[in-house]
């Protein structure tokens, strides 16, 4: 039976320095850390991500989360929090995989079960303790790292068994929520798809409602409780991660990354990147050169 130990060497083992690693196994990534980090604002896509060593704070407006080892986070859609690692020594590094849930495998077995929408407003993102099953998937679907050859056949069995465990357990209501095109969380879901991809347009409230079926009143009502933020805030959270990834990735200056994005004052996106930052963008580039 695999335990968390396990699971941390063979991270380390893929992961050997600090980063974000890809892997070839399609939807899978890996995350270390060495030292404690700064607030990170990120936009999370529909994932389980799981620390098998080491500690974070993930949060979401005025809520914050915290998990370790023990613990797993689920982001059942697009989300902007900010992460912080808190655990981590060059001994004993943050360590932590994330596995994208692909939708169309969700809604296939959720649809093949036939059940009733579970009653209430469940939350967009929650931390809960990992059980076994969970656990032995998840090492199944790292082993595959060391037999590349079977990737393309077992990945996908493991990667539906995941999403199973994660249906029956205490994520369960969440992500089915998420998969309801007639839930709250579903019609917030469409909506941010919607804005994610007019993220360089001017948002007009009424498109994005009516993508979402709901009025523009319940629109903000609810996209504010589940994400923490109003469309057109959340909309500048994605040009803002999509410019620092265009100058830190891509060496795209900051007026041209600026623009990219859907800004028109230089000024203006050098401000509000400062704000969501902490530093002006020629911070980051400098830092990335």
């Amino acid at each position: 039976m695999a335990d968390v130990f396990e699971l941390a060497q063979m991270v380390a083992r893929h992961a050997p320095q600090p980063g974000i690693f890809e892997t070839l196994v399609p939807g899978l990534s890996l995350i270390r850390a060495d030292t404690p980090g700064l607030p990170m604002p990120t936009v999370y896509e529909p994932s389980l991500c799981l620390i098998v060593q080491g500690a974070k704070t993930v949060s979401l407006g005025a809520r914050l989360l915290e998990y370790d080892h023990a613990h797993s986070l689920v982001a059942s859609v697009d989300l902007p929090l900010v992460g912080r690692v808190i655990s981590a020594t060059p001994d004993r590094p943050y360590l932590c995989c994330k596995i994208d849930i692909d939708q169309t495998m969700l809604t296939d077995l959720i649809a093949a079960e036939c059940a009733p929408l579970p009653p209430g407003d469940p939350p967009a993102v929650a931390v809960h303790p990992i059980g076994t099953d969970l656990m032995e998937a998840a090492f199944r679907l790292l082993r595959l790292l060391d037999r590349p050859a079977s990737i393309a056949v077992i990945a996908p069995l493991v990667q539906r068994e995941i999403l199973y465990h994660l249906l029956h357990g205490p994520q369960s209501a969440m992500l089915r929520h998420a998969a309801s095109a007639d839930s709250h969380l579903g019609r917030i879901a469409r909506a941010i798809a919607w804005i994610r991809t007019h993220a360089h347009e001017k948002l007009r409230i009424a498109e994005v409602a009516a993508a979402a079926h709901m009025s523009a009143s319940s629109l903000h009502q609810h996209f504010k409780r589940i994400t923490g933020f109003t469309p057109l805030q959340f909309q500048k959270q994605l040009r803002l991660q999509e410019a620092r990834h265009l100058m830190t990735a891509r060496g795209i200056n900051a007026c041209s990354a600026g623009f990219a994005v859907g800004y028109d004052s230089p000024s203006q996106f050098s401000r509000e990147y400062r704000r969501l930052f902490g530093a002006p963008p020629r911070t980051d580039i400098a830092g990335a050169a």
